[in-house]
């Protein structure tokens, strides 16, 4: 890794090294200078002939800092074919980076063409007749070059001297990471040339795994630059809103005919986010309807134009685009209640403040969310955050009078102001991606022997994880009658079967990532409804809907249903994660500390403040500043403050030795089993932990990525061991610590 500017060099004006044309540009925009990361990215790139990161702040100018260099080494080239490939993960950033660049590369006789599925087939046809300049781009739309014209992609993209890495932190995790890691190797692979790699980001935790995920190969000479601007000033408040003790449902209209937290959510919106440009974040898409069903109500009860208006994936794109169109022009005050579809970079100007609607469960989407408020120099990020909390009945769940919704929300706030941001977590998705790109690249060479395509696929990068014996089972199985998806000619040569040739040939084999999925719960024959889930499920596992318990008696993980049985268990709390985003280990501690500290937060409003006072008063009271074992009636909360990831691995151990579990964001729930005899179990983990193999294989729901029903199911149980050891090794440690603040207490 090599920091730029090198110290003790002498490094020439940055303004000066840019194209003439570019410096007149300049001029005419009226800068009064070059920001601190566009300075040091001139340099860098100009400087050297690596790799570069540039990490900063929404808003600092990171477009303008990778393009006015990278077009200053391009804009003589006269060789055939794109010199620029940008990639974005998506097709409306695409959209808003055209239209910052086209006068400038016209400026500069620099052909730029869009190429997505929406993008006006003209230009298209322009550029594939004559390639120059630069492309923006898809993963997507590179894998349909690939393997329907790959004579036009060796033409087009056979020659680039850049690629330009959008929104890096968004492929350095899951399948489409895995994808695009896949198609820039293939990409190399052309012509034999490696172009050079410029990623942008804002937030990214560990800038050696970003430089490693660029140039596997030597990451260390990737050279970064980090922006030494300072961040606009923040002012924030967490508001606290109380919902009834019986509200299962709290995204509803009322319960018994009274409003529910939601309800005092939408008149606080109202009030303060009209007359300005805002975004609030709702999470779902249900809740995300539910909120701007209530602010149009309101707007029309008032007798006032509509300012609120939701975005979700599942609107037409002509409804998300008139909302982005608003928020950008910036001409009638406009506030977008949006799941995470407006969280990435697409330019819809600065907004007066962000908010959220639910305590954050990622410190990394939090931080990309507020970057869109305080863009503008001297003007402070505004940030609220909006948290549900249930009214407590006399028998309310020890976990309930945590308050840990109102915890979480203040222990997020401490990680922001740290700076901390999760890094990748380990890949369940690599056996997805080899399958696709081992297809895809079929088709596109035509057919090829095993051990180039294992080399071209897996040979670095972040899917050299997957071994070469792991790749000889992968192909027999796709090879297999069953599936039908490869055969082999005499001379060994690999080619598409009859289903390869089939699923290749269909629009949706281009992208690798599968819709959300959601699983249906049936019991007694009957449906219940449906659920996302993101932790794995066995059966004996747990599940919460409707206000109930459920108890998993059967996994048709193909079919995503689960039969499920009513557990005779008594309320649960409301804090409960199993179909929700994972939360770091880094989190779940900071909560803990939170309820440790005696501090008052003063961005907390009366509400928050008091649950947050009587919850540290409750943590005091059971003694869990070293108890971990805490009885709820006939059950036992395992408290491990530790994330998502740990606490599921914990709870199928203790599954494994016949308990019925449910993990919880820090900690798992031990039903119908006393303290003592959680205790005891845990004794036997720490002294003898059952190997993460025998634990996987209560695992059932398995299938989690798009392709994953044509891999082996043994290959998938294998890496979801693969995985996850890291929590297999730390499983005793945890086993003990527990057992022993158990004795001690």
């Amino acid at each position: 890794m090599t920091t730029w500017p090198p110290s003790g060099s002498e490094v020439l004006t940055s303004f000066d090294r840019l194209h003439p044309e570019i410096r007149r540009w300049i001029w005419e925009q009226k800068w009064e200078e070059l920001r601190d990361v566009q300075d040091r990215a001139i340099s860098a790139v100009l400087g050297s002939d690596g790799d570069v990161l540039i990490a900063a702040a929404t808003a600092a100018g990171k477009t303008e800092a990778a393009f006015l260099p990278v077009l200053t080494a391009v804009a003589d080239r006269t060789e055939r074919g794109f010199s620029v490939l940008y990639v974005s993960p998506l097709k409306a950033l695409i959209n808003d980076q055209f239209r910052r660049l086209d006068q400038l590369c016209e400026r500069l006789e620099i052909e730029t063409v869009r190429w997505h599925g929406d993008a006006p087939q003209s230009a298209k046809d322009r550029a594939r007749r004559n390639p120059r300049g630069a492309i923006l781009i898809t993963p997507e739309s590179i894998e349909a070059m690939l393997i329907r014209r790959p004579a036009d992609a060796v033409k087009m993209l056979g020659a680039l001297d850049f690629i330009v890495i959008d929104e890096l932190h968004a492929f350095m995790k899951g399948p489409r990471g895995l994808h695009l890691a896949s198609l820039l190797r293939r990409l190399d692979a052309l012509t034999g040339k490696r172009a050079r790699r410029v990623g942008l980001s804002a937030t990214i935790g560990d800038l050696n795994k970003a430089s490693a995920w660029m140039n596997p190969e030597h990451p260390e000479t990737v050279s970064i630059v980090e922006s030494a601007s300072d961040a606009p000033e923040l002012r924030l408040q967490i508001r606290a809103y109380s919902d009834p003790v019986d509200a299962d449902d709290t995204d509803g209209l009322e319960v018994d005919g009274k409003p529910i937290a939601l309800d005092y959510i939408a008149d606080h919106i109202f009030r303060n986010l009209r007359g300005s440009n805002n975004l609030v974040f709702a999470g779902s898409r249900r809740r995300v309807e539910a909120m701007a069903d209530r602010l149009r109500t309101r707007s029309e009860k008032a007798d006032v134009p509509n300012e609120f208006f939701p975005h979700h994936g599942s609107l037409s794109k002509e409804l998300r685009e008139e909302l982005e169109g608003r928020l950008k022009k910036a001409d009638l005050p406009t506030t977008g209640v949006a799941t995470t579809t407006l969280e990435l970079g697409i330019d819809i100007g600065s907004v007066a403040s962000v908010a959220q609607i639910g305590a954050p469960r990622s410190i990394a989407s939090l931080r990309q969310r507020l970057g869109r408020s305080g863009r503008r120099r001297g003007v402070p990020a505004v940030l609220r955050i909006y948290v549900r909390e249930r009214n407590l009945g006399l028998d309310a769940d020890p976990l309930d009078r945590l308050r840990l919704e109102v915890v979480r929300a203040v222990a997020s706030v401490r990680l922001l102001v740290e700076k901390f941001v999760e890094p990748p977590v380990a890949e369940t998705a690599i056996a997805t991606v080899v399958l696709h790109q081992t297809l895809s690249l079929i088709t596109q060479l035509g057919g090829s022997r095993a051990d180039r395509l294992y080399a071209m696929i897996c040979g670095t990068g972040p899917l050299s994880a997957f071994t070469k014996s792991d790749y000889a089972g992968l192909l027999r199985a796709m090879a297999s009658p069953h599936l039908a998806l490869l055969e082999q000619a005499p001379d060994g040569t690999i080619m598409l079967g009859e289903q390869g040739e089939r699923l290749t040939s269909g629009r949706d084999f281009y992208a690798i990532f599968a819709t959300d999925q959601e699983w249906t719960l049936v019991a007694g024959g009957h449906t219940l409804g449906t659920i996302p889930i993101s932790n794995p499920v066995g059966v004996g596992g747990i599940v919460s809907f409707a206000g109930q318990r459920w108890k998993i008696t059967a996994v048709d993980d193909l079919a995503k249903v689960l039969e499920v049985a009513r557990h005779a268990s008594g309320k649960i709390p409301k804090f409960d994660s199993l179909a929700n985003e994972p939360v770091h280990d880094r989190l779940a501690a900071t909560m803990k500390s939170v309820l440790l500290s005696g501090d008052a937060p003063p961005y907390l409003d009366a509400q928050a403040a008091e649950y947050l006072f009587s919850a540290r008063e409750t943590f005091q009271q059971l003694g869990l500043e070293e108890a971990n074992l805490l009885p709820a009636g006939r059950h036992t909360h395992v408290l491990t403050w530790t994330g998502s990831e740990m606490n599921s691995v914990l709870a199928f151990a203790l599954s494994a030795a016949g308990l019925d579990c449910e993990a919880l964001d820090i900690g798992v729930t031990v039903l119908d089993t006393a303290p003592e005899t959680v205790a005891g179990l845990l004794a036997q983990i720490a002294d003898d932990p059952p190997p993460i193999e025998d634990i996987a294989e209560f695992v059932e729901s398995l299938r989690t990525e798009k392709f994953d029903e044509l891999v082996p199911e043994p290959m998938l149980r294998r890496l979801w061991v693969n995985a996850r050891r890291s929590e297999a090794r730390a499983l005793p440690d945890l086993a003990r610590r527990l057992m022993m603040a158990w004795r001690g207490a």
